[in-house]
């Protein structure tokens, strides 16, 4: 265990002593995995070899004035505080483009600190301070204003890859989530399975946290591009809708579903779609153009 890993460790659960001082009442601090700060304590004891899962939660906050509740998510990578804490702040009382400002004006405050400096409590207090105007003018974001200038927002595309994707309820949810938020991409099922998904920053971060939790573990993020966008980035879209991407497949179609997909298919969608030099990002093998 390297000391470094094993600071931000010991740092992350002193942050969370401090939020649990601070929200005492049950059900305050939702936490992903019940398990994951006694396996963290475990590991900086020497009791358990294996890395433990990143700290995962959810803080439900009261805002006075209006009277609304904000659900803040928090993910806490391994390195952090050296490293970015992931935040998302949502509440249905915000339409999505106050939705995106909000966590916009949060992610720039939170870029004011320096590694090493624990920032939830920041965080908190500063949605506390802050909120309150997202709140009040959401019904006034639409209204026409000569003086209003553009917004900018971040265009992305997620390029991610899981060593299968076969069972149903799984496929439903992603489906589900890509269909309620406003990004399309695709959903190859099989073996191995591909998931693109593309969208305003905020909207592909939300399904990506949502997709992941509570257990799915052989699943990472192989690639992501992004641009600045004053539009609504209708025009850097490669794909129409949030679909599920069926190829042919090969191999045993026995009790484990153990079968490849086509990815000669796969390429081919690729090129389709503007998108042939993620093949070799995805699976480490040069594409074989036809025209060539």
């Amino acid at each position: 265990m390297s000391a470094s890993m094993k600071e931000c460790l010991q740092l992350q659960l002193l942050e969370m002593e401090m939020l649990f001082s601070m929200f005492p009442n049950q059900g305050e601090v939702k936490l992903e995995d019940v398990n994951v700060l006694t396996n963290i304590k475990r590991y900086l004891e020497g009791k358990r070899e294996a890395l433990p899962p990143k700290i995962e939660f959810v803080i439900t906050l009261q805002i006075e004035e209006p009277k609304v509740k904000i659900d803040l998510q928090v993910t806490m990578p391994h390195s952090y505080p050296y490293v970015a804490l992931q935040l998302f702040g949502r509440s249905p009382e915000l339409d999505r483009q106050q939705q995106l400002l909000l966590n916009k004006g949060l992610t720039s405050y939170i870029g004011t600190f320096d590694p090493g400096e624990l920032c939830v409590c920041a965080a908190i207090q500063w949605l506390q301070d802050n909120s309150a105007s997202y709140f009040l003018n959401r019904k006034l974001v639409y209204e026409p204003s000569t003086q209003a200038k553009p917004v900018k927002n971040t265009f992305l595309r997620m390029w991610i890859y899981s060593h299968h994707i076969y069972q149903q309820d799984l496929r439903k949810k992603i489906l589900d989530v890509g269909k309620r938020l406003d990004v399309t991409g695709f959903c190859m099922t099989g073996k191995p399975g591909i998931i693109c998904v593309e969208g305003f920053k905020e909207h592909c971060e939300e399904f990506w946290h949502t997709i992941r939790y509570p257990n799915w573990k052989h699943i990472s993020c192989k690639h992501a591009e992004s641009v600045e966008t004053e539009g609504n980035g209708e025009d850097l879209r490669l794909f129409h809708s949030f679909e599920e991407l069926l190829l042919e497949a090969h191999g045993d179609y026995g009790l484990r579903n153990d079968y490849h997909m086509n990815l000669g298919q796969f390429l081919e969608f690729l090129k389709k779609h503007k998108s042939e030099h993620v093949f070799q990002i995805l699976f480490g093998i040069e594409s074989k153009s036809s025209d060539t």
